[in-house]
């Protein structure tokens, strides 16, 4: 993790899903918003929605589903921030098991969601400036062995 290097994604306060003490609460995604963008993409792939779970401390990403002709893609959506990634499959945290958005992702982008591509979730910390980041926070990341920036956005701290 740098102090001042950059992968042009700046990390804004809430970006890991933890608190400082004194700090104001983290702000809240949309999950109506998010929600009417899933049915959204899921109609334009000719598929359905699956299960949606809402966040749960410690997860920081709601998580959903469109199933389709190909199989099933897993959606996150982080709970502190409008930002969208795709996964392979279901799981309590991630580092760097991304996939590329599919076609219809243009969906989220359209009704104010930012779509992280797999290339930007598997910059390495090493290249991301992590300055705004916590002490705790920066330990977490350490015990938990997080090396990409996706790990850091799309987690289950304890």
């Amino acid at each position: 993790m740098t102090a001042g290097g950059s992968a042009g994604f700046p990390l804004p306060r809430g970006a890991t899903g933890f608190l400082r003490p004194g700090d104001a609460p983290l702000p809240r995604t949309d999950l109506r918003a998010f929600r009417a963008a899933l049915y959204t993409a899921a109609r334009l792939a000719e598929g359905r929605v699956g299960e949606v779970e809402e966040q749960v401390y410690p997860s920081t990403f709601h998580t959903a589903s469109v199933l389709d002709g190909s199989g099933e893609t897993v959606v996150l959506c982080h709970a502190h921030r409008p930002w969208v990634a795709f996964a392979p499959e279901r799981r309590v945290w991630y580092d760097d098991d991304f996939l590329a958005p599919p076609p219809w992702a243009s969906t989220f982008a359209l009704t104010g969601f930012e779509v992280l591509d797999r290339d930007r979730l598997t910059t390495p910390l090493s290249a991301v400036d992590t300055s705004v980041l916590s002490r705790y926070e920066r330990r977490q990341v350490r015990v938990y062995g997080i090396t990409a920036l996706g790990g850091l956005l799309f987690n289950a701290w304890d």
